[in-house]
């Protein structure tokens, strides 16, 4: 955990060790996340030693004020950390007092009294919708193999043609769609299920796959198997769209989830309402559903300075 380049108190070391340990082996968070939190912790364990004009002890850490946490994120600040980098320190920060806390060692009051700086509004990128029709047919699937490239097609076509994510496809099971089905029950994030149209494309696109695909597909496994029948991997649908963004010449946001995002988009810009995408989607809140009225906004605004003989 890089503690030879940490500058702290044994004691403080020892528990920052702990907290980091239990980080990926109760809550498993991602080797990425886990990263992060190593860093951010580092950099303010090495920031105090010289705000506080030597190695940070726990006892330290336990009369640290709220004008001690905001001097560190200014510090950040200006050595060039944005507003979620900064966003990430303070999470890390809180995570790492109150895991002290709960032992009893320190009062993590001042970390809670901070605000988290706003985050900047990015709005997603859809494709066009000739480049999503064109990324999803079977024959633009960079694959000798017919099966594979029908595979990579029918997932592409759920992403756009139900708003799928990309676990939400590869979570199917050949039970859920059907020859006949019109409308697909998709388990999204927390468990909640949420029904979409079933377009006849969809369905015409998994039925060549489930044609060609060379192993049994057993009711109760997955749907899409990777090259030697497993359950296919997203990192193998993400590669596939990476080469697709080359051959097309599509910019790095071209990925699997920018179908989801086109999926919205054009229901939007076809005069979709916004309660019905938000279900379709099955986002929990409209305000997260609303920033694709921005996608839209922009994308007429485009028009207009194009096309407007007065713009």
């Amino acid at each position: 955990m890089n503690e030879l380049l940490t500058i702290a108190a044994p004691d403080l070391l020892d528990k920052r060790r702990e907290w980091l340990e239990s980080l990926r082996d109760e809550r498993r968070l991602s080797a990425n996340t886990l990263d992060a939190y190593e860093r951010d912790s580092r950099q303010f364990l090495s920031f105090l030693t010289g705000h506080l004009g030597g190695p940070a002890r726990i006892a330290d850490i336990h009369t640290l004020r709220t004008g001690d946490l905001r001097a560190f994120l200014a510090f950040r600040r200006r050595q060039g950390a944005g507003a979620r980098s900064l966003g990430r320190h303070l999470a890390g920060l809180r995570s790492f007092l109150r895991y002290l806390e709960r032992q009893g060692l320190v009062n993590a009051a001042a970390a809670g009294a901070i605000r988290a700086p706003k985050q900047p509004k990015s709005l997603p990128k859809p494709l066009t919708d000739r480049q999503a029709i064109a990324v999803v047919a079977a024959e633009t699937q960079l694959h000798d193999e017919p099966w594979i490239a029908a595979r990579d097609a029918a997932v592409l076509t759920l992403l756009y043609g139900c708003g799928l994510r990309i676990s939400e496809a590869l979570g199917l099971r050949p039970t859920d769609v059907q020859p006949g089905d019109t409308v697909l029950r998709v388990t999204g994030k927390g468990g909640k299920t949420r029904i979409v149209p079933l377009l006849h494309l969809v369905i015409e696109a998994v039925e060549t796959y489930r044609t060609l695909c060379p192993y049994v597909l057993a009711p109760d496994a997955a749907l899409f198997r990777g090259a030697r029948g497993g359950p296919l991997q997203p990192a193998i649908i993400q590669r596939g769209m990476q080469k697709l963004r080359g051959a097309f010449g599509l910019p790095e946001t071209a990925t699997p989830h920018a179908l989801r995002h086109s999926f919205a988009t054009h229901l939007l810009a076809g005069g979709g309402d916004l309660r019905t995408i938000q279900e379709l989607l099955g986002h929990a809140s409209l305000s997260t559903t609303q920033i694709y009225t921005g996608v839209d906004s922009a994308r007429l605004l485009d028009v207009y300075d194009r096309a407007h003989p007065r713009a």
